[in-house]
């Protein structure tokens, strides 16, 4: 029996030659974020920090996608729990309620930079929306060339809740993605820095399995110092600050009323929400971000 780790129902865990591999295994759902799974992930990251043959940590989706964003079936169905004799918070019907809810699940993904052992995430097709900010709270990212990174649910449900885009990408980049919903391929991310680096998508095991086990020839006491000392450097600049700030302005958007997100609402009423989003998202096309400072001139 595991510590930390008491399910894997929505995730493989396994250790190979000091590395631990976290596996989101939702594949059917894109590996959708849903509360179980985030749950599990929170643990998985326990295990393995506390885990003396372990050395560093791979987070990594199955199939097609790493992680496809929060899972669509939990985000608009209420959840508002009662037995005989409590009731409990509703999960948006209030401002507080919502900083409440979204405190304590955020909180679950933030254990990635809280531990003491280098995350390393390894992106393929998509990592959107909740998926992005799963990726940017690694400590390194890899990506295939042809992944897709970025946050359509900008364009009208909110702001992102685990919010590390400026820390990644400066405040012009991170502008220009939060502000569009757009998204960017894995190869223009490291581009601008999002990413370490892209690579064709039939050599994206090897290349994480390359670093991972780089990493993993130092002994662990001292590569913590290192992790640690960066994010030091990032919570002196307001890293740790913002986490409870982007929650609270995630919280705020939810309550817009303007017309966009009214005219969100009815769609989701009358639609559904998968179709509310392609109606949303028709305007903006589906071509990613170009960036035209790479092209010759």
């Amino acid at each position: 029996m595991a510590k930390w780790l008491k399910t894997q129902d929505f995730i493989n865990f396994e250790v190979r030659d000091r590395v631990a591999y976290i596996t989101l295994n939702r594949p059917e759902k894109r590996n959708a974020l849903s509360p179980e799974l985030i749950r599990e992930i929170h643990d998985a990251m326990l295990e393995a920090d506390d885990r003396t043959d372990v050395h560093v940590i791979v987070l990594q989706g199955a199939g097609d996608d790493f992680c496809a964003g929060y899972d669509l079936g939990y985000g608009y169905n209420p959840d508002n729990q009662q037995d005989a004799t409590a009731t409990y918070r509703s999960r948006m019907g209030s401002f507080d309620d919502d900083v409440w809810t979204m405190t304590r699940k955020m909180g679950q993904m933030h254990i990635i930079p809280d531990i003491h052992k280098a995350v390393i995430a390894k992106v393929q097709g998509r990592a959107l929306a909740g998926g992005a900010e799963l990726a940017l709270a690694c400590d390194l990212i890899i990506a295939a060339d042809d992944a897709r990174i970025g946050h359509p649910g900008t364009r009208g449900l909110g702001s992102p809740p685990v919010n590390y885009w400026f820390y990644h990408v400066g405040p012009q980049w991170a502008k220009r993605l939060l502000l569009t919903g757009d998204s960017i391929t894995g190869l223009d991310a490291a581009h601008i820095g999002m990413v370490l680096d892209s690579v064709p998508a039939a050599e994206l095991n090897a290349e994480v399995d390359a670093l991972a086990h780089r990493i993993a020839l130092i002994d662990p006491e001292i590569a913590a110092a290192q992790k640690r000392i960066v994010n030091t450097a990032m919570d002196l600049s307001g890293a740790r600050v913002l986490r409870q700030f982007a929650i609270e302005a995630d919280a705020k958007a939810h309550l817009s009323q303007g017309p966009g997100r009214k005219t969100w609402r009815e769609n989701v009423k009358a639609h559904g929400v998968r179709q509310a989003i392609r109606m949303r998202d028709a305007a903006y096309g589906s071509d990613p971000v170009r960036i035209r400072s790479k092209e010759p001139r």
